[in-house]
């Protein structure tokens, strides 16, 4: 495969991996929107992201939302890899239409365009989600492994934050498999569990290998510094650099597990690359689980800076309290490991952060949103 195609692909992840197919030698063809929420104000001309690629690639500004653009990238391509979504557990909990429109209806089009339109396309990868997961995975004294549903607003009002499992104990967090419960809690989730699906139902029905990455929480050097949606890295080291506290949701120990997006990109290049991969789903993080206010802490001592921190106990609708990944099945099938710890991976954000701009901290209005639309206690 020679001719590779990434949609949304120059976002964060997009755009890294475009660069070292290119280095590899791939012809990498780009469908993006320059959405403003990611790229900021006029992205042709201030977005890193975007100019980090803008003479490597053959680039094509539109949506995957529409047709005739799909049909202006698709011909020639030997494989697709489908990164085009809106990203953001809280913000998909109210603006509902567009992330269903984005995400499924998006992902409908190209999979229609394949099945019933003349192509070369041999693989698809696409970018699912640890959101799928919901609350992950438990182990129960009294009944083995158990899947929690979502937690409870009334318990979360009195700062009760522990997922619960009926006629059980307390409950042991282990880490999460391929093979785990999907029950996704929020829109996004929703929306990353059809994508996933579709794709893996569809391609092999008209001779394309698909791929599923289960994405855990990327970060590193490029990511928006500027949308305070997504990204808890990104969204703490913007607060920081404003000279404004940080804000923790819940107790602070939730946790979370945060890849690197070099080990993101080698990722997602074997299952490009290697046939072990076709009609598989993997996941992709660190199988670590890092709590909040270890990572603000981290954050406070690289910056240098004397950040007051606070612990809210506020919550939003959709947010898990647990989730890392079990790499065994992408170590097994693909031979993947991931290079970089938590530690050298926030030392190199950090030090990319401090070559930046400062942003605007536009945190008080995504919370002021959440709020209104009553999905933020």
């Amino acid at each position: 495969m020679n001719n590779i195609l990434i949609t949304g692909g120059a976002g964060f992840i997009g755009s890294n991996l475009a660069l070292k197919l290119i280095e590899k030698g791939y012809r990498v063809t780009v469908l993006d929107n320059l959405s403003e929420q990611i790229h900021g104000e006029n992205p042709e001309k201030s977005s890193p992201l975007y100019n980090s690629i803008k003479d490597k690639v053959t680039f094509i500004k539109g949506t995957v939302t529409d047709e005739g653009d799909w049909k202006k990238v698709l011909n020639g391509q030997d494989a697709i890899v489908h990164y085009a979504a809106e990203t953001g557990t809280g913000q998909s909990m109210y603006e509902l239409r567009k992330y269903t429109e984005v995400n499924i209806q998006g992902t409908a089009i190209m999979l229609d365009l394949l099945v019933n339109t003349p192509n070369q396309v041999k693989k698809v990868v696409i970018a699912s989600s640890r959101s799928i997961y919901g609350e992950g995975k438990y182990k129960s004294r009294e009944l083995g492994f158990v899947y929690p549903e979502h937690r409870q607003g009334s318990d979360m009002d009195k700062n009760d934050f522990d997922v619960k499992y009926p006629n059980s104990s307390e409950l042991e967090l282990v880490a999460t498999d391929e093979e785990s419960k999907i029950h996704p809690s929020s829109v996004y989730g929703i929306t990353k569990q059809n994508q996933e699906q579709m794709v893996m139902t569809v391609c092999p029905t008209v001779g394309i290998a698909p791929v599923a990455f289960r994405y855990q929480n990327v970060y590193g050097p490029g990511q928006s510094l500027s949308n305070p949606y997504t990204g808890i890295l990104s969204i703490f080291s913007t607060q920081i650099k404003n000279g404004n506290g940080i804000n923790i949701f819940e107790d602070g120990k939730e946790t979370r597990d945060f890849v690197f997006i070099d080990d993101i990109v080698d990722a997602t290049i074997l299952g490009l690359e290697k046939e072990e991969a076709n009609g598989e789903i993997f996941n992709v993080g660190t199988g670590v689980a890092t709590d909040v206010v270890t990572v603000a802490q981290t954050l406070i001592s690289n910056y240098g800076f004397d950040t007051p921190m606070t612990i809210t106990g506020n919550y939003r609708l959709g947010d898990i309290r647990h989730n890392y990944a079990d790499l065994t099945k992408i170590n097994n099938k693909l031979g993947f490991t991931p290079k970089v710890d938590f530690e050298e991976g926030i030392r190199r954000f950090t030090n990319w952060v401090n070559t930046q701009e400062v942003k605007k901290d536009n945190y008080e209005k995504s919370i002021a949103e959440m709020k209104e639309k009553g999905m933020y206690k």
